[in-house]
């Protein structure tokens, strides 16, 4: 049984931009819903665009009601409202930070306060800096936290830059840096599957598993993000964050313990087992495309050049693909391939292990010609799910077989959402599933040489159709013949 929480102030900088409309504040209302927040609560929304309060929580009403599970219950609201504050500032000037301070004193918040940076990474360092002058930051009185989203700086040298300019102003212990893919239920059971089934671990490691492939696969485009994305693109976006993370948490070693410290060694010892990409070698470990104009049930799909605000020359990736070794006694010479693209064919997330062959001898002299390798599927999204791929003999006097599998369903039923137990952790202080500072720069060390391999190629991208699997050309990465990009979790 936990323990209450600690009442607090949670202060969401940003507060009518997208994340906190979409999923920060339906994350709370729900939490709210559940009887899950402390029980004297703060919520304080800062923007410069809130008129007032009436009209603040207006708006929010609005989103909830698309957004709250089971309708958005009218009593229940009030009493959440009852927990909302804002404040109508930029947070540009050191008077901006000054009243803020003022007006957390004046209105007796709790001094347990989190700071939610809901705006963009460029604005981290002078936040920071900010809170920081004004004493917010401070651990005299109560905790201090800042929550951070992704991407925590854009390469290694930012990266670097970026936590040595955090560490002027805060401890390692105040910093969240929050990856809402280990929020989902299906990332965080990766790791029950793992370490609560002893069956897996004689097969958990080279001499049984061929290879294993992470993707994901958007069907939408860039939409209105093309400020943001233009200057990120898919590798920094998608699998330098979240997809990274998967390959931690299905190949490192089993940790001392659940607890948060003893997990992130394990897992930061698996990013530094990552073998380099060596200069030479990043276009026979890397593969990038950008998505062109398609087709989707007659509807014509625009390119990304077509998109608004790209420029005509921008070779940008929408498509990365990589192939990755662990350099250890577990996993070495099985290569891990990581995939994520936009305007893809179907959207999913999914974790595919591909296991060895059996010896080609064992059915010689049967009708059987060869055996297609077991499959161990792990469905992130949409189809939250655990599948298992088997050969077996097909019913009759002939010796044909079939693949057939075996399935589990982990969907919530209830949909939740993963901030909502993001936004609890920080809350009670627990850091199993944020990103340490030494974690970040393994993962940027991993992909840093392709970043700048590809910023010196500005001359050509290839292109793949919209609402299709990508590129052929992805496949040269596969190190064998017959080996191909899993897309879907039905037999195939």
């Amino acid at each position: 049984m936990k323990k209450p929480l600690e009442n607090c102030t949670f202060v969401i900088i940003g507060a009518t931009g997208n994340l906190a409309r979409t999923k920060l504040m339906p994350a709370l209302y729900h939490l709210y819903v559940d009887d899950l927040l402390p029980k004297d609560i703060h919520i304080l929304g800062i923007a410069r665009s809130i008129a007032d309060r009436k009209e603040w929580l207006a708006e929010l009403k609005t989103d909830l009601k698309e957004r709250a599970r089971g309708g958005l219950d009218e009593s229940i609201f009030e009493g959440f409202c009852r927990r909302l504050d804002c404040l109508r500032s930029g947070l540009k000037t050191k008077e901006d930070y000054r009243l803020l301070s003022d007006y957390i004193g004046q209105q007796k918040f709790s001094n347990n306060i989190a700071f939610y940076f809901s705006l963009p990474p460029s604005m981290y360092a002078s936040i920071a800096t900010s809170l920081s002058e004004v004493n917010l930051l401070t651990e005299d009185q109560g905790w201090r936290r800042v929550v951070v989203e992704k991407p925590f700086g854009s390469d290694l040298e930012t990266a670097r830059n970026l936590q040595r300019h955090f560490e002027r102003y805060l401890k390692e212990s105040q910093i969240y840096r929050i990856d809402h893919y280990l929020g989902k239920e299906t990332v965080q059971n990766v790791q029950v599957f793992r370490f609560a089934n002893l069956l897996l671990e004689p097969l958990w490691n080279r001499n049984y598993i061929d290879h294993v492939q992470i993707s994901h696969a958007e069907t939408i485009g860039i939409g209105s993000r093309s400020a943001y994305y233009d200057g990120i693109g898919a590798l920094r976006d998608m699998i330098q964050s979240h997809l990274l993370q998967l390959l931690s948490l299905v190949a490192m070693e089993p940790p001392v313990s659940m607890q948060a410290e003893d997990l992130r060694d394990e897992k930061v010892k698996l990013l530094r087992s990552i073998s380099p990409i060596a200069k030479g070698a990043v276009s026979s470990h890397a593969f990038r495309a950008q998505y062109a104009a398609g087709d989707v049930k007659g509807n014509a799909i625009k390119s990304y050049l077509q998109e608004d605000n790209i420029p005509q020359d921008s070779v940008c990736e929408t498509y990365a693909a990589l192939k990755l070794y662990i350099n250890n006694w577990r996993w070495r010479g099985v290569p891990f391939y990581l995939r994520t693209g936009k305007r893809m064919k179907e959207k999913h997330s999914m974790i595919a292990i591909c296991f060895r062959q059996t010896p080609k001898q064992f059915f010689r002299t049967s009708q059987v010609e060869q055996f297609k390798p077991n499959w161990l599927l792990i469905g992130i999204q949409p189809d939250e799910s655990l599948r298992i791929e088997l050969t077996v003999k097909k019913p009759g006097l002939d010796m044909k077989t079939k693949v057939i599998s075996l399935d589990a369903s982990f969907n919530d039923e209830e949909g939740r959402d993963g901030y909502e137990g993001l936004l609890l952790d920080v809350m009670e202080g627990d850091h199993s599933l944020f990103l340490r500072a030494d974690e970040v720069e393994a993962s940027w060390k991993i992909i840093d040489p392709v970043l700048h391999s590809w910023s010196s190629q500005q001359d050509y991208i290839q292109t793949y159709p919209a609402a299709s699997w990508g590129p052929d050309e992805a496949l040269r990465l596969f190190e064998k013949e017959g080996q191909y990009w899993r897309s879907s979790l039905e037999p195939e």
